[in-house]
């Protein structure tokens, strides 16, 4: 009985915790010309130009890839 409002604190907690995670997905940046070698510009682009999370250079071919929340 003294530990029912302390499991049902946890609970709730755990229940935010879980809806709150964001899931991150990747796609290779619309805007970017050439090769990618500089993860910041990259990112920068991303950021300002295509709403994104972030950028990296990745994928084949050395890409700039943007992340957004799905």
């Amino acid at each position: 009985m003294f530990m029912f409002p302390y499991l049902t604190l946890f609970f709730i907690i755990f229940v935010l915790c879980v809806e709150v995670e964001a899931r991150i997905c990747a796609r290779g940046s619309r805007t970017w010309l050439g090769p990618c070698t500089i993860n910041s510009d990259c990112s920068t682009k991303c950021i300002k130009q295509e709403h994104a999370t972030f950028g990296a250079c990745g994928g084949f071919g050395l890409d700039c890839v943007c992340y957004m929340n799905c």
